[in-house]
């Protein structure tokens, strides 16, 4: 279990803005493992879900998850914390190194702890539970939330990306840009909160690139700033994409 990747976001997210996070230190502590070592990514667990700790989201976007998560409200504390949740998630899974956990609940952003009967609650059931209506709840923007987790899932799945190891392409300091490679998808991701990067380019191989998932589809909360079936092609060895703030793509290559 590669315990150190929940421990790593939650510091970054209790220590720094977003802003300030380095997509090289990400890297480096979402891939650091031996070769000859087969771990489980996981971007939290368990504990973090339990009475007296705090899932992702909860930190992401606190008591505003009670208040502002019908879909349609404009609030910017929640819209980092969507973006941020699916960017955190995408992220750890696409350069997970032989599979991926996830916690019944946190992968639609529950937004409630999990506390057993115990004395120290008078052994009330109140919280033992997981509330999977609010998924379902169509006026609601957690199903949205499930519906990438599914996505990004299929994805790995659909192209079996654990098996081969995720090649480093760009760990771009100043514009706060992480794009990786692994089987034949390329994932870019822009973890900048404020500025989106027109014609970005990196090194790729030669050939046709297809968008095959966008965090920022409307289905998935997003603002929909991408072409639905957008195609894009190498010129003279460079791949050049739209990279909206707080967005990931993943790309397949097709020779």
């Amino acid at each position: 279990m590669a315990m150190g990747i929940a421990d790593h976001w939650i510091k970054w997210i209790k220590e720094k803005p977003d802003e300030q996070w380095s997509p090289g230190e990400i890297w480096y502590e979402l891939t650091n493992k031996r070769s000859d070592e087969k771990t489980i990514s996981y971007a939290e667990c368990h504990d973090q879900a339990l009475v007296g700790d705090k899932t992702i989201i909860f930190r992401l976007i606190d008591k505003d998850m009670y208040y502002s998560m019908e879909k349609g409200s404009e609030n910017m504390l929640v819209d980092r914390g969507i973006a941020l949740h699916k960017l955190i998630r995408l992220s750890t899974l696409a350069t997970a190194g032989n599979g991926y956990l996830n916690f019944m609940g946190n992968e639609f952003g529950h937004p409630e702890w999990i506390d057993f009967p115990r004395e120290g609650n008078g052994w009330s059931f109140d919280h033992a539970r997981r509330l999977w209506s609010i998924a379902d709840n169509e006026l609601l923007r957690y199903g949205c939330l499930r519906e990438f987790d599914k996505a990004m899932i299929g994805l790995a799945k659909r192209y079996g990306i654990l098996s081969a190891r995720p090649e480093l392409i760009r760990a771009d300091e100043e514009k706060k840009i992480l794009i990786f490679k692994r089987k034949n998808l390329i994932f870019a991701m822009n973890f900048n909160p404020v500025d989106s990067f027109a014609d970005y380019g990196f090194q790729a191989s030669p050939g046709k690139y297809v968008k095959v998932l966008d965090s920022d589809d409307e289905r998935f909360d997003g603002f929909s700033r991408l072409a639905a079936d957008s195609e894009h092609f190498t010129i003279g060895g460079v791949l050049s994409v739209y990279l909206p703030s707080r967005c990931a793509l993943a790309l397949e290559y097709e020779e």
